[in-house]
């Protein structure tokens, strides 16, 4: 919604240095969706090497993956660079098993972690002429499955015994999702179960899903994005998991990150939503960000040109009111109006528009094969892009 994340970006990596700094962290992982977009601004790219480079003296190991929203040829062309700097990078599926695998030998200690990335279509699974939507979900899951049991057997091979991560990035079923984020690997239909990761690894860190939680089991578990990207984050106490190898297992150490701004939403009718807004005192650091949720009995044109009139100068002190909506209950059709909600066709995914038209559409039966054909092929269009 046009609001820069920069500053608490710095402020996130600033933490993360000093958290690493005082708990005497050897690796650091991240697991996917460095950036949002897989052509990152300038901007961005430069607070990506500052923060790196901010890393070099502290000893710290660093493994990188790449997620759906990164671009494997953008994360990999400093990799030779990155990786005489003690910084692994793997933006996307390799083509033999073995470049995934980082051995880290640090105070007599040993573990081996399985960086894989972001797996798309072409890494999992072969498409096949006149093949329904269920069997491209199916053909999903199941070449999922054998990636990971690849995965799993190439370590057994070659590491037994030494203390194993496996970094994903994907949907895992059961896990909780937020307004933000985009659907992966055919609608999410084919998120994968705890089974698939097997049974080898002793930890399992995933990427993709913003909200921190584990996933069926402690030892799988998504840290989350640093910040709230949504106002459907608002809640989430975002952090980072401190592991430690103790006793044959890795003990878990859960660590909040500082609130740099919050999200809020303040509800009720319009008079009492604007007093909640006109008593509220941010307490912050940066910009608060506030969306408001105006219920009322009955329409009323005079409550909307009300509304608006407040919304026109969103700037309060130290917060921002960024979105608004308004629901009339007992009118005929539910009546509701959304203010500065972000609708503008730049804000919207292709497949968000392509949906919207097919919304359009009466009677439509074949929607769902209509939706996953026109993500193959943006699909193809933007690994083309990424490789070229």
């Amino acid at each position: 919604m046009n609001v820069s994340f920069h500053e608490d970006m710095s402020r996130f990596f600033d933490w993360l240095i000093e958290t690493i700094q005082q708990h005497e962290v050897d690796v650091l992982l991240m697991s996917g969706d460095l950036f949002d977009q897989a052509n990152p601004s300038q901007q961005a790219l430069r607070q990506y090497y500052d923060f790196l480079k901010k890393m070099i003296p502290l000893n710290c190991r660093i493994i990188l993956t790449g997620g759906n929203h990164d671009s494997p040829a953008v994360l990999n062309a400093p990799r030779e660079l990155l990786n005489a700097l003690d910084v692994v990078v793997v933006g996307g599926a390799p083509k033999e098993l073995d470049s995934l695998f980082v051995p880290v030998k640090k105070n007599n200690q040993e573990l081996v972690v399985a960086a894989v990335p972001y797996l798309r279509d072409k890494d999992i699974r072969q498409s096949i002429p006149g093949e329904s939507y269920h069997d491209k979900v199916e053909m999903t899951k199941l070449g999922l499955q054998a990636y990971f049991g690849q995965v799993n057997a190439h370590y057994t091979a070659h590491y037994m015994g030494v203390p194993f991560i496996l970094m994903a990035h994907l949907y895992a079923q059961g896990a909780h999702v937020s307004e933000s984020e985009r659907e992966i690997q055919v609608g999410n239909l084919a998120g994968v179960e705890a089974s698939t990761f097997g049974k080898e690894p002793h930890y399992v860190a995933l990427g993709h899903i913003h909200k921190p939680q584990q996933v069926q089991f402690p030892h799988i578990r998504y840290s989350g994005s640093p910040i709230p990207l949504s106002f459907s984050e608002k809640e989430d106490r975002k952090q980072v998991v401190l592991l430690e190898w103790k006793e044959g297992q890795f003990e878990q150490k859960v660590l909040h990150m500082p609130v740099f701004r919050r999200l809020l939403a303040f509800e009720g009718t319009f008079e009492e939503v604007k007093a909640q807004v006109e008593h509220y005192e941010s307490k912050t650091a940066l910009e608060d960000l506030c969306e408001l949720r105006i219920r009322e009995q009955f329409h009323s044109q005079s409550t909307l040109d009300a509304l608006e009139a407040f919304m026109s100068e969103p700037e309060k002190d130290g917060f921002r009111l960024l979105k608004a909506s308004a629901v009339f209950e007992n009118d005929r059709g539910n009546l509701s109006s959304t203010l500065n909600d972000s609708q503008e066709i730049e804000h919207l995914s292709p497949e968000e528009i392509f949906e919207k038209r097919l919304d359009v559409e009466a009677n439509l039966e074949n929607r769902e094969e209509l939706v996953l054909a026109f993500k193959e092929l943006m699909q193809a269009l933007n690994e083309t892009s990424e490789y070229r």
